[in-house]
């Protein structure tokens, strides 16, 4: 009797470990995020060295797969062009990464499906946004998702399946001096409804990039845009009425002088926030900054 239960408490702790080993989230491995020491609150350059070949530059949105063992991000030799612009990819196979491979070429911005099962993509039209679905093998070839007659910029998705745009500004709000606006998008068989987000958080100006949380909770935007670009980067939250909150800037330490600021994406982890920064082209790249804690200390209380 006794042999029999030491078999069954072995048995038993051997099915709790195991069970505890799959529970263990990959975002909490050394392998994680490429395996890099992972930053404080003050924004790194992530893998430098690691994601591009020389004269070239990691840019605009990076976006991970919910597990965090695939990464998605756009590279080209200079601001604005398509012509060197590849999407490119790479994934943790259990062992070590694999990539960084070509996925699409002449595309940029792309963004992942809270389900993991889409990439969306841009190009040179800024009227429609393309389309990959996962399959068994791979991705299908990037096709036009939606196309509508204004602009569908840093097109992204959330849970509730609204869609969040940056687009034309209507009549009303360029008598006001606000040429694009943060938008939410909704699409059904009976057409799509754009609804303006509407002040505080769009300002005068061009407003254009900026990062939604999945569940619609917080958005980061670039904000006090100046004539050439460049901008800071501000948080909003939205309230229960469904209203949103005065954007407050992320601090000094992201927010640390002229330069330009785009491309922003919380992991889905929660704990970090990655954008790109610049004065100039040569000098852009990907940073990312420790944001759970920043996000916990400027959330409505």
């Amino acid at each position: 009797m006794r042999l029999r239960l030491i078999a069954v408490w072995l048995i038993a702790v051997g099915y709790l470990a195991v069970a505890a080993e799959a529970q263990e989230s990959f975002w909490d491995s050394p392998q994680a995020y490429l395996g890099q020491a992972r930053p404080s609150n003050t924004p790194q350059v992530f893998a430098p060295g690691l994601l591009t070949e020389p004269g070239t530059m990691a840019m605009d949105r990076i976006t991970f797969s919910r597990d965090g063992r695939e990464i998605y991000y756009y590279q080209a030799d200079d601001w604005g062009t398509l012509k060197t612009a590849k999407i490119k990819s790479l994934h943790y196979d259990g062992h070590r990464w694999i990539g960084p491979k070509v996925l699409n070429e002449h595309l940029f911005d792309v963004t992942m499906s809270p389900d993991d099962n889409v990439l969306y993509f841009e190009d040179a039209n800024p009227n429609h946004v393309l389309r990959s679905r996962r399959t068994k093998d791979g991705w299908t070839a990037p096709e036009v998702a939606y196309e509508e007659p204004f602009s569908l910029y840093d097109f992204t998705p959330t849970k509730s399946g609204t869609f969040y745009i940056a687009t034309d500004s209507g009549a009303e709000d360029k008598k006001a001096g606000i040429t694009n606006s943060f938008s939410t998008l909704k699409i059904s068989a009976a057409g799509a409804k754009v609804q303006n987000l509407g002040a505080p958080l769009n300002e005068p100006g061009r407003n254009s990039d900026f990062f939604v949380a999945p569940d619609e909770s917080y958005m980061i935007v670039s904000a006090k845009e100046t004539k050439t670009a460049e901008c800071e980067l501000y948080i909003s939250f939205r309230r229960p009425d469904l209203s949103w909150t005065t954007p407050v800037s992320l601090g000094p330490k992201i927010n640390d002088g002229l330069a330009h600021r785009w491309g922003q994406y919380v992991t889905p982890d929660g704990k970090y926030l990655f954008y790109t920064r610049g004065t100039s082209a040569k000098d852009s790249a990907i940073y990312w900054v420790r944001f759970d804690t920043l996000l916990a200390s400027l959330r409505p209380k």
